[in-house]
């Protein structure tokens, strides 16, 4: 049953900081959990935040259409397999968090760390929405001149901008601006 409050997915974000020399069994490892938990019902869809800059830390972004869906893959006994594999992969222990909506986009690239400030968050949203509703509905007027203005336009138009924000622009975009958005604080000047 779906609950009137609830958004209209739900995010899983994970934190995964791999031992060193372990980065190819890990990807190893994300390749068979991946395609079994796109098995599970409501399941929307993975990204994979890799690391960058010698850093060791992914962070994997999994997306079920409500909390129920959700519980059932994270307490199954394929995924509670899986995660028992990661004892000699990483070099702590897995971070989870639940992201209503969209949320995630900006969840900090390690535990313990803030998220962006609201401005930043603003700022790159931004940035990836007002050329995606100008382009996108220009491209496909061009394209199909009579959908221009339609229902079935408008649906097309809408359809593309949110899968290019999800797939594209944002992962790219948050990973090139991920310095900026969560500058390191050097040791010993943390406030």
């Amino acid at each position: 049953m779906d609950w009137p409050h609830q958004p209209e997915h739900i995010t899983l974000v994970i934190t995964h900081s791999v031992q060193a020399g372990k980065q190819a069994d890990y990807e190893r490892w994300l390749a068979v959990i991946m395609p079994e938990a796109a098995l599970f019902s409501g399941h929307l869809g993975v990204n994979v935040l890799r690391p960058v800059h010698g850093e060791l830390t992914y962070t994997v972004l999994i997306r079920f259409n409500n909390v129920d869906n959700l519980y059932h893959w994270l307490q199954s006994d394929q995924r509670k397999a899986r995660v028992a594999e990661l004892a000699t992969l990483l070099s702590g222990k897995e971070h989870i968090e639940m992201r209503p909506g969209a949320a995630f986009w900006f969840t900090p690239p390690a535990p313990g760390q803030r998220s962006p400030a609201r401005w930043k968050q603003f700022l790159v949203t931004l940035a990836v929405i007002f050329p995606s509703t100008n382009l996108v509905p220009w491209f496909w007027s061009e394209l199909f001149p009579n959908l221009k203005g339609t229902l079935p336009g408008h649906f097309l138009n809408d359809v593309s901008v949110v899968a290019l924000v999800v797939w594209l622009w944002m992962p790219a975009i948050t990973r090139l601006l991920k310095n900026w958005l969560s500058p390191q604080t050097p040791p010993g000047e943390e406030k």
